[in-house]
């Protein structure tokens, strides 16, 4: 029955279909759904960033595209596609049904301004990631973070620039090329131990591992479904020891790799919503994604936890002196206060308010990156847009969400929260609304 549903006209869509049966309104939003797959494949022929994952039907892939880009077309199609969408949602009694009739809906806003971006089109920065991720990050003036930096100042040790004084702390705790391998594997191993005491992952499930350079960013889970990732990591730059378990933790237990995984198993397997097979990269999904990706790693390693298996293992095995990985730490702290930085650079590189120069003296005085990590941070950038409030926002939007859902005095509840959030269709306003409930 599916398969003949996949093949019907498109043109189909855009009839209307009264019928109240839940059975009913079941198979229109499947078809729909099939249809929003299939559109997102198609605009990835064109748009090599569109399609992050996808492991669904080969039915659903398109056989050949056009000499150039469609955009008028394709923006047709997702507003026809919303439309029906809206439509069912308000005849339908299901909440199911609205649910990821929402969710769909949500994700096609960010497939037309993708579409318009990758067609030269813009807008502000804030209309942009609103559109796209379903969020508009907080501005916080220079004052603020001049602030923040000032608290390293008097934590840091040694005289001179608080951005030249922290590189001096960091290079202390570089990993040594010879032993990145092992000191990577290892913590992996440790998240992926740590993450199993909580979820019960499929029998199958397993990653490969590559270091890889000339890349805009530290690290990337490529989900390759069926439980599989292929997580690549920059080593083309100097890697600070606390990437070991970021890393780890963010690509994969339980960041990328486990969220990927579960929806899979429960939403595409388990229930059958095609529309989950398909992860659009410029999309509310990835604001959950990423969010919860650097949640993940306090979740893993809580309190002084990470710190003390840095300490009593990581930097044994990488052959470092343990001396100020403490003072390190809470400096690390405050530089994860202060990553809201990038997102200004980003707002005033893409509002044209920002010089390169300037955004260069920003990422390198308050991200405090040296200056290889400033050239790449630019490059992400300029490739990715207002993607960076993914990050930053989208972790503290997590972080909200699931303390709203947990209570104070069961803090190891926060297992069972983080894996209802990553097994289910959530949006950027489910996480905002939580948020202001609490």
């Amino acid at each position: 029955m599916k398969k003949t549903l996949y093949l019907l006209p498109l043109l189909w869509l855009f009839s209307c279909h009264n019928g109240p049966e839940k059975n009913n309104d079941r198979q229109r939003l499947n078809h729909l759904a099939a249809q929003y797959v299939r559109l997102g494949l198609d605009i990835g022929q064109y748009d090599g960033a569109f399609v992050d994952a996808y492991y669904g039907p080969d039915s659903l892939k398109p056989a050949s595209k056009r000499d150039s880009f469609p955009k008028d077309s394709f923006l047709v199609v997702v507003d026809g596609l919303k439309k029906s969408l809206q439509q069912l949602s308000d005849s339908s009694t299901n909440d199911t049904i609205r649910m990821r009739a929402n969710w769909i809906t949500q994700q096609l806003t960010a497939f037309s301004r993708r579409i318009k971006i990758f067609s030269g089109e813009y807008q502000t920065f804030d209309e942009e990631s609103k559109e796209l991720f379903g969020a508009v990050a907080p501005v916080y003036p220079e004052a603020h973070y001049r602030a923040l930096a000032g608290k390293l100042d008097s934590l840091l040790p040694g005289k001179g620039a608080v951005a030249e004084r922290f590189q001096q702390l960091a290079n202390r705790f570089i990993i040594p090329p010879a032993k990145l391998d092992t000191v990577f594997k290892t913590a992996i191993a440790e998240a992926r131990k740590r993450t199993l005491q909580h979820y019960p992952l499929p029998a199958n499930e397993r990653f490969t591992l590559e270091y890889v350079s000339g890349k805009p960013w530290m690290g990337y889970n490529w989900y390759k479904g069926n439980y599989q990732s292929l997580i690549q990591v920059s080593a083309d730059l100097k890697i600070f020891i606390e990437k070991a378990i970021d890393l780890s933790c963010h690509e994969g237990y339980p960041g990328h790799h486990v969220y990927n995984m579960l929806l899979e198993k429960n939403l595409y397997h388990d229930k059958g919503w095609v529309e989950i097979s398909l992860y659009p990269l410029f999309s509310p999904q990835s604001l959950i994604a990423e969010g919860s990706a650097n949640y993940g790693i306090e979740l893993a390693f809580p309190g002084e936890e990470k710190t003390t298996y840095t300490r009593t293992v990581l930097l044994p095995l990488a052959g470092v002196d343990t001396t100020g990985i403490s003072t390190y730490f809470k400096a690390l702290d405050i530089k994860g206060q202060l990553n809201y930085a990038r997102n200004e650079v980003a707002r005033g590189m893409l509002n044209g308010t920002m010089s390169d120069s300037t955004a260069a003296a920003w990422l390198r005085n308050y991200t405090l990156l040296n200056q290889e990590a400033v050239a790449k941070g630019l490059q992400f950038i300029r490739t990715n847009r207002s993607y960076v409030i993914n990050y930053n926002y989208g972790q503290d939007l997590i972080k909200h969400y699931i303390d709203a859902k947990t209570p104070a005095s069961q803090p190891e509840k926060r297992w069972d929260a983080f894996g209802y959030l990553l097994s289910n269709p959530i949006t950027p306003a489910d996480l905002i609304k939580a948020g202001q409930q609490q």
